[in-house]
């Protein structure tokens, strides 16, 4: 197993709070506060890594202390880090729940098996997650809902989603060619 798949982005640093060395700190865990109870967390490469103490709410996230982080320069320093927990510290999830490090990079077909792309991001502007779908032969993304209605399947094993897009979401962008 490559360590990249053994690594889930847990939270992020968004800057610093105060002048005694605490973050802002973005989670991205099922319930937020849960950050601080998956034990250290490391930087994507394992060069860093930190215990987690949350000392208070700001908007979109949490205040916290980090080992060994003691100024307001050393915190803001740590803007836009992303921290990681062992996918073994996570808890198993139902069958209709995935983590995102586990959809991106899946090939995306529709329901007659023909390709529509592959999973660049999961994003969530507030509604409903979204699959960033990279279309093959352009340099254009499409944004379809991850919904029961739109993704019926999600087969880990095989590595693929299987996708009855909404009418019109590949309209002009589904025709082979240059």
């Amino acid at each position: 197993m490559t360590g990249d798949s053994d690594l889930i982005c847990i939270g992020a640093i968004a800057g610093s709070f105060g002048v005694r060395g605490e973050v802002r700190l973005k989670s991205f865990a099922a319930r937020p506060e849960d950050i601080a109870a998956y034990g250290t967390l490391t930087t994507e490469t394992g060069d860093h890594s930190y215990d987690v103490t949350l000392t208070g709410q700001t908007k979109n996230g949490f205040t916290a202390r980090l080992t060994g982080i003691t100024t307001k320069e050393e915190a803001d320093a740590l803007r836009g880090v992303q921290l990681f927990v062992a996918r073994a510290v996570l808890p198993g999830l139902p069958d209709d729940e995935y983590y995102h490090a586990d959809l991106v990079g899946l090939e995306v077909v529709d329901t007659g098996g023909a390709v529509l792309g592959v999973v660049k991001a999961v994003l969530n502007h507030g509604a409903a997650d979204l699959l960033e779908l990279s279309v093959p032969g352009t340099a254009e993304t499409v944004l379809l809902p991850f919904t029961k209605a739109a993704v019926p399947t999600v087969d880990l094993r095989a590595q693929r989603i299987v996708a009855d897009p909404p009418e019109g979401l590949f309209a002009g962008g589904d025709v082979a060619g240059t």
